[in-house]
């Protein structure tokens, strides 16, 4: 079942203000941060929009995204969104748990910067890669776009940032969707 634009609002609006895991910020904050850090380092539209939608399959999840197993929710959100955005916007977010693995090998200091719950999450999602299948990430397309995604989560964790409201970055999921697009609010 495809979610539309609205949909994905809704969920967004009411499921958003939940508590992120074990960050300091909530769900959406979180997006809105991470979708404001790649439109400051002047991504691209579909990479600003996976930033903004990268943990959408925490709200979809059972149980909410508890964060006390691996919910997969790199993947749970793809099947609501394949119709409706193109593989710019869902490959990143399908590859970013896999960026922060891949960081976590070739990276030195990574895990150690990462926050204690991202931490956690790792030893969740099955740790580190081992050195071939880093290899074989980095040979992914939109690998890089995911690194860069992941960057941006990791940072997108402060209490209290302003941020553009949530309407300002769903215009660039608007402008990508295949589908009509949201009324004006």
């Amino acid at each position: 079942m495809a979610l539309t634009l609205q949909e994905i609002e809704h969920l967004l609006v009411t499921q958003g203000p939940l508590q992120y895991g074990r960050e300091a910020v909530s769900q959406l904050e979180h997006a809105l941060q991470c979708a404001q850090l790649a439109e400051q380092a002047g991504e691209s539209p579909a990479t600003v929009a996976a930033c903004l939608l990268h943990d959408l399959g925490h709200l979809l999840a059972p149980g909410g995204g508890t964060h006390e197993q691996d919910d997969l929710h790199q993947y749970v959100a793809l099947p609501f969104l394949r119709s409706l955005l193109p593989d710019a916007v869902l490959e990143p977010i399908r590859l970013h748990v896999d960026a922060k693995r891949y960081l976590c090998t070739v990276e030195p200091g990574y895990w150690e910067a990462l926050s204690p719950a991202s931490q956690h999450s790792l030893v969740l999602q099955g740790g580190a890669f081992s050195g071939p299948e880093a290899e074989r990430f980095a040979s992914l397309p939109f690998a890089q776009e995911a690194i860069r995604l992941r960057r941006y989560d990791d940072h997108a964790k402060v209490p209290g940032l302003a941020t553009p409201p949530l309407a300002h970055y769903l215009s660039a999921v608007r402008a990508l969707a295949v589908e009509a697009p949201l009324s004006p609010a």
